[in-house]
């Protein structure tokens, strides 16, 4: 389980979420540093998607499993194979293997990823502040992003794009933290712990 307090693992397998959570926030902000305007999407942007955002996270996911663990396989494993496919939509137009996709199907495609993030925020409630946050800002950001894919606007793509470096470096610090406060055995950055 992801922890809410720093834990001692005794079952000799390391706790994957840190890189998990580490791996989809440096992912998402740099795709969002190019949403908002500031960087143009390229192969670097692309590459961590494949191999940072995608499949680290379902490494993770799997050590997740291990762990047994339900939340955190189906969010990390779920996570990293949405950056392998978005790489694959992305680059499946631009070699001219199928047509991109086109508006509306991303509207649909980031639509069904926002009510997935929604419902696994629920799951979050038992968990921690900052993963509550985490989820619920990725979960805003997938209803802007579809949003400008259904209007056209580049302005809400920008909005997207700054509430999207926000959602990244969220995860980011709640991977860190995790981390920090695993090694020291105590907390060195809070995650807001729930009271169950």
């Amino acid at each position: 389980m992801i922890p809410t307090t720093p834990v001692g693992y005794k079952d000799g397998i390391a706790n994957p979420a840190p890189l998990g959570l580490c791996a989809f926030g440096m992912t998402t902000v740099l795709l969002n540093l190019a949403n908002a305007g500031f960087i143009e999407l390229s192969s670097m942007i692309l590459a961590m998607g494949i191999f940072y955002g995608g499949l680290a996270q379902v490494i993770a996911g799997v050590i997740e499993a291990k762990k047994n663990n339900t939340f955190g396989l189906t969010a990390f494993t779920s996570y990293g194979f949405f950056w392998l496919s978005l790489v694959g939509l992305i680059l499946m137009g631009k070699w001219g293997w199928f047509d991109a996709p086109k508006d509306n199907a991303m509207v649909g495609y980031l639509g069904i990823w926002g009510l997935f993030t929604f419902l696994l925020f629920f799951g979050t409630l038992k968990l921690n502040r900052a993963l509550q946050f985490v989820f619920a800002s990725l979960t805003i950001l997938f209803v802007l992003l579809a949003a400008g894919h259904a209007t056209g606007s580049t302005t809400i793509k920008h909005l997207a794009g700054y509430e999207g470096i926000i959602c990244g470096l969220s995860a980011i610090y709640t991977g860190v933290a995790n981390l920090l406060n695993e090694v020291y055995g105590r907390t060195v950055l809070p995650i807001g712990t729930v009271n169950s």
